[in-house]
């Protein structure tokens, strides 16, 4: 009898990661908290597009729905950096045009990854089924409904509820010495949007990232397939020019028309949106281990949240499921080794090493122990000039080449002097 699994999440990883399973032949139960997305229940002002690079692309391949999942995605062949005085400069990504990111809606990959699944028989979607608590030893998975609670039993539960993730809250209340550590950003975010022109084609050029790098703050927009740009805001939460101090319309009209005076024109709901759209955090978390004997793992965000500008999030999880679905194969009789090797394969760095402390640069007052977490708020930018880092420690390590995850100027290390050079790396 094939082994049955609970899936806690249908995001992005939590639907893929459910086809992987019931191309296998195990018995998938995959619980979601929200509504169906496909049923156009979607939130505005939270990253509705996203990035997808070569490595987020194989894992679609090797599911064989790249080409459904990709019909609507829009090559993104370079940055299109704007400064102050409205000149732009295209930076190609590669010489080989081909060699390039995807703007791709989240809606849309989502409701693709979900029908993937949803092809097997063996796998089943239940959705406005928020996960409570997870019994670690037992596989079983407390859920709360509209009709009451109810426990969902498997011979293991997969958390991939993402960055604040109800299996990993779970796992640090009940494992000691878990290692937790969270970094939030003094930063936050703010969507907005550039509409399309009246005759339905894009304002800006289509197929580029555009970033316009202000030193300590950005905004970036990525192109949608309705001639529409979602754009993104990153700013500090607090400070004399911050979301904080900018309430009134006039604040809002004078801070873009000083910063991007070339978007402004571009953006005829601009009051509306930064009124209205929500102000999100930004948060990098750390933990160890990803597993709990043979009955529960984790698997993207809810092992290794990310920051969004650096468009890598969706890309490990892809990743992890590709690299959890081969150590499954290769140990199908023996689980728990399939959970060990999967962690050692994602996770190369050892938390506690210098430089996985020192990415960001920031000292933790505290360390993480059993119920308890380390909580920095950080600068964005790096506290020295000119610093180094490592920013393959903030996503689990990658199986392709670096020119494959990143661009030309590598993964390894960039420099970081201000946002204006963090740019050249973001996406």
């Amino acid at each position: 009898m094939p082994a049955k699994f609970v899936l806690v999440g249908s995001g992005l990883a939590g639907g893929l990661l459910a086809a992987y399973l019931g191309r296998r032949g195990y018995d998938v139960d995959l619980y979601e908290r929200r509504t169906d997305p496909r049923e156009g229940n979607i939130v505005g002002g939270r990253s509705i597009n996203l990035a997808i690079s070569t490595r987020g692309i194989h894992a679609l391949e090797q599911i064989g729905i790249a080409d459904e999942a990709l019909r609507h995605a829009i090559p993104m062949r370079g940055r299109m950096i704007h400064d102050k005085s409205g000149a732009l400069h295209f930076a190609p990504y590669d010489v080989d045009p081909k060699k390039c990111i995807n703007s791709i809606g989240r809606a849309t990959l989502n409701a693709a990854v979900i029908a993937a699944a949803q092809r097997y028989p063996n796998v089943r979607v239940h959705f406005n089924h928020k996960c409570t608590d997870v019994d670690l030893a037992e596989a079983a998975c407390h859920l709360e409904t509209e009709n009451g609670k109810v426990t969902a039993r498997g011979d293991a539960v997969i958390g991939v509820d993402g960055a604040f993730s109800a299996v990993r809250a779970s796992m640090q209340r009940n494992i000691d010495n878990f290692q937790y550590d969270e970094d939030y950003l003094a930063h936050g975010y703010k969507e907005l949007t550039i509409p399309p022109a009246p005759d339905g084609s894009w304002q800006i050029e289509k197929n580029a990232l555009h970033i316009w790098p202000r030193k300590s703050f950005m905004m970036i927009a990525l192109p949608n397939p309705d001639g529409s740009f979602t754009c993104t805001l990153f700013w500090e939460f607090e400070g004399p020019r911050s979301f904080a101090t900018t309430k009134s319309d006039d604040d809002v009209r004078r801070f873009f028309g000083e910063e991007f005076p070339d978007a402004v024109p571009l953006m005829p709901t601009l009051l509306e949106d930064f009124k209205n759209n929500p102000t999100g955090s930004l948060v990098t978390i750390r933990c160890a281990p990803w597993y709990y004997r043979d009955r529960v793992c984790l698997l993207g965000d809810a092992a290794h949240a990310v920051v969004p500008f650096y468009g890598q999030g969706m890309n490990a999880a892809f990743e992890d499921c590709v690299v959890l679905d081969e150590c499954l194969d290769k140990f199908s009789d023996n689980r728990e080794r399939a959970f060990a090797k999967y962690f050692e394969s994602r996770k190369k760095m050892p938390m506690r090493s210098p430089i996985w402390r020192s990415v960001i640069s920031l000292k933790c007052a505290t360390k993480p122990r059993r119920g308890h977490f380390a909580r920095k708020r950080n600068s964005i930018i790096c506290s020295k000039p000119r610093s180094r880092v490592c920013i393959c420690h903030f996503t689990p390590w990658s199986l392709l080449p670096a020119s494959h995850t990143r661009t030309r100027r590598g993964v390894l290390a960039c420099k970081i002097e201000s946002f204006t050079l963090c740019s050249s790396f973001l996406f």
